[in-house]
């Protein structure tokens, strides 16, 4: 299967040749996928090595010229090493950008502490009017992204990641998606937790929505979904509770319960696989089950 990240080079590319505003800037990391594009547009493909401040500062001043950058790395160090900058380069100067990472929260266990980004999403909460837009799949980043290119001048950031459900979903930008309909609780997977969520509640009398966009927070379809009981499920494949107050804002006139599910604050200190840190997070259909059941009673 073809990933994400995969898709984005080749995306990124053919928007590099179609759109003359377009620009791409790296730190090193990916690099080797634009080289026959870059060879092209030398001008509008630029590797600031591994300076991933730089790499916010200069998609900021390609933003002040007029262009609508891309830059691109892995997720801790696009939002959290460089953050000053995404909040003054970008935020406090009033340009907008496209922010597509890569290696999310537990993608490459291998790589330590330091290429998980459990935190990204909440982090980027703390800034004013950014689109965050966490595809479960390669179409699904597709489409998102050439969005995210084409919205204007805004700030956007697009999350990809090596977990992917198994197909895609036909997904609008900024609207969740219903997926299986029910009578009881709503459980709102984002991103891949897509596929492990519909396993979990197979047979149960619950209402299954699915968000490849997260921010703005489509709190109308949250609302509609609602069955007898206000009980919200949030699955995400990072911070656990990250949306959670987005949730409680949307049902504040209701009695309501929430359960944010995601990668804990502890820090898990092995290495092995992807999928073992799932299963550890107890974010695979197992866990899900279990966690969800004993919510719901």
């Amino acid at each position: 299967m073809e990933t994400m990240r995969e898709r984005f080079v080749t995306v990124t590319a053919e928007l590099l040749e179609q759109d003359p505003r377009t620009a791409v800037v790296l730190a090193d990391i990916g690099a080797a996928g634009f080289t026959e594009v870059a060879r092209r547009h030398p001008d509008r493909v630029v590797n600031v090595g591994i300076r991933e401040q730089l790499l916010i500062g200069t998609a900021a001043g390609l933003a002040l010229t007029g262009m609508r950058p891309i830059a691109h790395t892995f997720a801790s160090f696009l939002v959290e090493r460089p953050f000053e900058q995404v909040k003054l380069d970008l935020g406090h100067q009033g340009v907008g950008a496209v922010l597509v990472s890569a290696m999310g929260s537990y993608d490459w266990p291998a790589g330590g502490r330091t290429h998980m980004s459990p935190g990204d999403v909440a982090l980027l909460d703390t800034l004013p009017g950014w689109t965050v837009h966490v595809p479960g799949h390669a179409d699904e980043a597709d489409a998102l992204l050439r969005h995210a290119v084409a919205d204007g001048d805004s700030n956007v950031y697009v999350r990809l990641s090596a977990h992917q459900n198994a197909a895609a979903q036909p997904v609008e930008p900024g609207r969740f998606l219903t997926v299986r309909h029910g009578a009881g609780a709503v459980v709102l997977a984002v991103g891949p937790m897509l596929d492990a969520v519909l396993a979990a509640t197979e047979g149960l009398d619950v209402t299954v929505l699915y968000a490849a966009s997260v921010r703005p927070f489509d709190r109308a379809a949250l609302r509609s979904a609602l069955g007898a009981r206000a009980d919200v499920v949030l699955v995400e494949p990072y911070l656990a509770g990250t949306s959670n107050n987005e949730a409680h804002e949307a049902l504040a006139d209701l009695p309501h319960r929430v359960l944010g599910l995601g990668v804990p604050r502890e820090e898990h200190r092995h290495y092995g696989s992807m999928d073992e840190h799932l299963a550890a997070y107890g974010l695979d259909a197992t866990g899900l089950r279990a966690r969800i059941t004993g919510f719901l009673g």
